[in-house]
């Protein structure tokens, strides 16, 4: 395929205004390469991080303008490169990609080499797929480098954001005891749906004090999504022999001696993590949580809305018309 596409692009790194729809050519397909026709792309709390320019630079090769935004997302398969055999044009599939070099979901199409898409569960909306690649794969991941057993205690800090609420879930598949640390009533309310065996609002109760409580012999392990000084305190209940993971982008950074303890990790995107994801969907009833969907004309209150409380995640719908 060759041609143009509508996207939402960035023509210099700034504010949420910087971000407007314009034409770009077509992502070139190469012969591993899956040509996506995006219905979804997924809003991640990154993404404000990344639009001002942070990671400019970070992924060691210049960042191209114009410039477009989104790391995970869905819709149909629209061409196929000629080494591709796991899909066909007409698949529904979503994906977790990167922006730099090529391009990320933010647009009408977008291409991502074959071992970083997945075709989606059957009982998933659009709207679902579309947020789940990297935050499922970050919680699946963050929950391998603890290593818990069946029955310890661990921790999700940050459980009702995109990351924490699929942790939670993820935790609970491999028979863990979940201690939450939410935000907010609703946020609250969203992970003890979701199973968590304690769940505590961290901006109104006293969590080291729930945590002592609920793991009296320390905490075997911790995945931690929002850093801080209260993050911090209740992290020194972790037993020493317990794990802290803590995925890279988190901030603000743990200090002092805390430093040692942690291990900081990328989410894996590989087929086979993929692969066992899909496997977990069709086992459990794990589900993405979207709070807000938005028209690709609304993207300016979309990240307008990052810097406001939400549970879950958000989604973009793409540009472009909605059929192919």
């Amino acid at each position: 395929m060759s041609g143009m596409m509508k996207a939402i692009v960035l023509d210099r790194f700034g504010d949420e205004f910087e971000l407007h729809e314009q034409s770009v050519p077509l992502p070139p397909v190469g012969e591993t390469d899956v040509l996506i026709r995006v219905d979804v792309a997924g809003i991640g709390s990154w993404d404000r991080v990344e639009r001002e320019g942070h990671y400019d630079g970070a992924f060691g090769v210049p960042s191209p303008f114009p410039y477009i935004l989104g790391w995970d997302g869905a819709g149909i398969v629209a061409d196929v490169g000629a080494e591709v055999t796991r899909f066909a044009r007409g698949d529904r599939v979503y994906a977790a990609s990167m922006p730099v070099p090529r391009g990320g979901f933010y647009a009408e199409y977008a291409v991502v080499d074959e071992e970083f898409v997945a075709s989606v569960p059957e009982r998933l909306t659009n709207e679902q797929a579309g947020v789940l690649a990297w935050d499922a794969l970050t919680a699946a991941s963050g929950l391998d480098v603890i290593d818990a057993r069946p029955g310890d205690a661990v921790m999700v800090f940050g459980a009702s954001g995109g990351i924490g609420h699929l942790a939670v879930q993820l935790a609970k598949h491999r028979g863990l005891r979940v201690f939450a640390v939410a935000s907010g009533q609703d946020g609250v309310a969203l992970v003890r749906g979701l199973g968590a065996d304690l769940v505590v609002d961290g901006r109104q109760e006293d969590v080291r004090a729930a945590a002592e409580s609920f793991a009296p012999g320390g905490l075997d392990g911790a995945l931690v999504t929002a850093g801080g000084a209260a993050a911090e305190q209740v992290l020194r209940g972790v037993k020493p022999t317990g794990r802290i993971a803590w995925p890279h982008g988190v901030n603000p950074q743990p200090t002092g001696d805390l430093v040692e303890r942690v291990s900081f990790y990328d989410g894996d995107r590989s087929r086979a993590a993929l692969q066992s994801l899909n496997e977990v969907i069709a086992a459990t009833l794990l589900t993405p949580h979207v709070s807000q969907v938005f028209d690709a004309g609304q993207i300016v209150q979309a990240h307008r809305a990052l810097r406001s409380h939400y549970v879950g995640k958000m989604a973009l719908r793409a540009p472009g018309p909605r059929e192919l």
